[in-house]
């Protein structure tokens, strides 16, 4: 498992991307309740953001990809509009550990 950051870096209703070994993804806090993903549209494979840290529409509600303005659900990473319909992010396995997350990459 990899040490990705200590759970109070990530606000709530925020988001904050990481690039570890590699790879790029990030991590989604709602409702006090994290989500990590692999940084990677299912549509053409890009990262989601255009700017560092920002993965989430302008409501905090859902997860957006700046290229062609998919919309994902924050809590499965389902796409409920855009090109990649029904198709989902790629969840990235964590666990919390002495309040830091630790991820277990693909």
């Amino acid at each position: 498992m990899i040490s990705l950051c200590h759970v109070n870096d990530i606000a709530d209703n925020q988001s904050k991307g990481f690039e570890i070994e590699g790879r790029h993804i990030f991590a989604v806090k709602k409702y006090d309740k994290l989500h990590v993903y692999l940084n990677s549209c299912p549509h053409l494979g890009i990262q989601l953001e255009m700017v560092p840290d920002q993965f989430l529409d302008h409501s905090h509600s859902l997860i957006m990809c700046s290229m062609h303005g998919a919309l994902f659900r924050i809590e499965d990473g389902l796409c409920i509009s855009g090109p990649c319909l029904d198709q989902a992010l790629r969840t990235i396995h964590f666990e919390i550990v002495d309040d830091h997350i630790h991820i277990q990459l693909p």
